[in-house]
């Protein structure tokens, strides 16, 4: 879960599914959904996980389901939702926003890369 669900909890969905798939289905919502931004749709792509059909989503759709963790990526999405009905587990880590860096688009790339990384290996450490 991150606020806009566009970048980091995108990103961490494609790489549990592609990754981690056979133990694990992740979902990704936000509580302020905005669209799937299209530098982390070509930074999965350089690693061939193509993200292109995800679509951002509110964390109202999945009230009422189950799950065995909740994990929040960034402060705001963790004050916003302190709770989600359902979750047996949660877990908060904080990447930085790679949509809020200024620039070219080289230097821009090279954030969502740097913070796509950094949550790849969080994810093998935690789940793999």
């Amino acid at each position: 879960m991150c606020t806009h669900n566009s970048a980091r909890s995108q990103m961490a969905e494609g790489l549990i599914n592609a990754h981690l798939g056979d133990r694990y289905q992740a979902y990704s919502a936000g509580t302020e959904p905005a669209e799937v931004h299209p530098l982390a749709v070509r930074g999965m792509a350089e690693l061939g996980i193509n993200i292109s059909g995800q679509r951002s989503k509110h964390v109202r759709e999945f009230l009422g389901q189950e799950f065995d963790f909740v994990v929040t990526l960034c402060d705001q999405a963790r004050v916003a939702c302190p709770f989600f009905p359902g979750a047996k587990e949660y877990i908060h880590v904080g990447f930085p926003d790679p949509a809020s860096v200024e620039g070219p688009e080289e230097v821009r790339l090279e954030a969502f890369r740097r913070v796509r990384d950094a949550i790849r290996e969080w994810l093998q450490g935690t789940f793999g």
